[in-house]
């Protein structure tokens, strides 16, 4: 059990069966709707057992091992998501208190996503920390997935003044940090049993969660990392040709030329971070020039009767979540909304377009991608349904309450 545990009794089954028995979420804002929507669908289709744990895909797959494990380490069944997905639920729930200020949501995460993580903290090894699975001693620890807790924790710190969530976040920034030494000249490596590279994903993040920190404590070791870490990265695997980011250097020196929208969408948000502590333009033109570099490779043109849209879709729901983070950030302190309005209209289009016969998501925003599946058929002919990863629903919803709160 985690150290850090709120000091409040675990209440799951109340908590779920008084959110169950709610009637809409009290707003006619559709993006909140549609939001609230989605955790309703997660916690009915992806609930294990009586446990706040969730199950990686929906349907499940009980014949699936989990991996992820420490070298030698026995797999078992993958019966509940890797800490990963399950994070994105936090996600999820911190987007929504922000966009609604409903206490109910507080609730939810003290009583339930909370406890859950409880599962992957691992006290066998120091620093502490969250491993990638509920096998907490024997599974590896990635320092991304870690920041990103860090960073929903510091948030719902600023939104609540609760010392609690900073107690976490300054948790787990102990052990981002002992991942961080200067072989490449600084930054972080991606997982703690496998230091061959060091990734933007996990030093944009990381930039971002240090001057949050800043901005929560107001102690300067956090502005120093913080720039400290966005320096690197962007000297390191910027592609200075569009100014998004490459994916890692690994120690023998070699770049990664793979793109991903979440490490450009970071840097992107740690931009506009420096920009708005530091006053320096310098951090603002690059996080536009990021912006534009994601529009032009990111968004892609889809007929919508008689419209034209510009569609988010990287192929991946969540990693286009995570740059939605740097596009608002961007539009509240430059007041370009072509970006945001683009979200917008995507999220729109999804929500009548992209979701199964179940009301979820797969890969892709712009359309309901079952009828992609060729094979799995049985003796009568019927499909199997499609698995549909848990990240991806709560990256949906995320976005869509993040969406609820921005003025156009």
């Amino acid at each position: 059990m985690n150290n850090m545990t709120l000091l409040r009794p675990f209440v799951f089954a109340a908590a779920c069966a008084a959110f169950f028995t709610l009637s809409g979420c009290g707003s006619d804002n559709a993006e909140l709707n549609r939001a609230r929507n989605m955790k309703k669908t997660i916690y009915s289709l992806y609930r294990v057992d009586d446990s706040p744990l969730l199950a990686e895909n929906y349907p499940r797959d009980t014949s699936a091992r989990a991996t992820y494990l420490a070298e030698g380490a026995d797999q078992s069944v993958n019966e509940y998501s890797y800490l990963w997905p399950y994070s994105g639920t936090l996600s999820m729930m911190s987007a929504l208190y922000d966009a609604a200020g409903d206490e109910s949501d507080l609730e939810f995460i003290d009583h339930v996503v909370v406890e859950g993580l409880d599962r992957y903290y691992d006290t066998s090894r120091e620093p502490y920390a969250y491993s990638s699975y509920i096998t907490a001693d024997r599974s590896d620890r990635f320092y991304d997935d870690n920041i990103w807790l860090a960073i929903d924790f510091t948030d719902l710190y600023i939104a609540t003044g609760n010392p609690d969530y900073l107690a976490y976040a300054r948790d787990i920034w102990r052990f981002v940090m002992s991942g961080r030494d200067d072989v490449l000249g600084d930054g972080i490596y991606w997982c703690e049993q496998k230091k061959g590279s060091k990734n933007a994903c996990s030093n944009a993040p990381a930039a971002v969660c240090a001057l949050k920190l800043y901005k929560a404590t107001g102690e300067e070791e956090f502005l120093r990392t913080g720039r400290e870490l966005y320096e690197w990265t962007y000297t390191t695997l910027r592609d200075a040709e569009d100014n998004l980011y490459f994916d890692n250097k690994s120690l023998d020196g070699r770049i990664s030329r793979a793109k991903y929208s979440y490490n450009s969408g970071q840097m992107i948000e740690a931009g506009v971070l420096l920009y708005s502590i530091t006053g320096e333009d310098r951090f603002l033109r690059e996080a536009q020039a990021t912006a534009r570099g994601c529009y032009d490779k990111w968004f892609k043109e889809v007929r919508d009767g008689e419209n034209t849209l510009h569609i988010m879709e990287s192929g991946d729901v969540w990693f286009d979540a995570v740059m939605l983070r740097g596009l608002i950030a961007l539009y509240r302190a430059d007041g370009d909304g072509r970006y945001v309005s683009a979200v917008r209209a995507t999220l729109d289009y999804a929500w009548r377009n992209g979701r199964d016969a179940d009301g979820l998501f797969g890969k892709f925003l712009s359309r309901d991608d079952s009828a992609d599946d060729k094979g799995g058929g049985n003796r009568r002919g019927r499909r199997k349904a499609k698995r549909r990863w848990l990240l991806t629903q709560a990256a949906y919803a995320e976005m869509s309450a993040r969406m609820a709160k921005v003025d156009l």
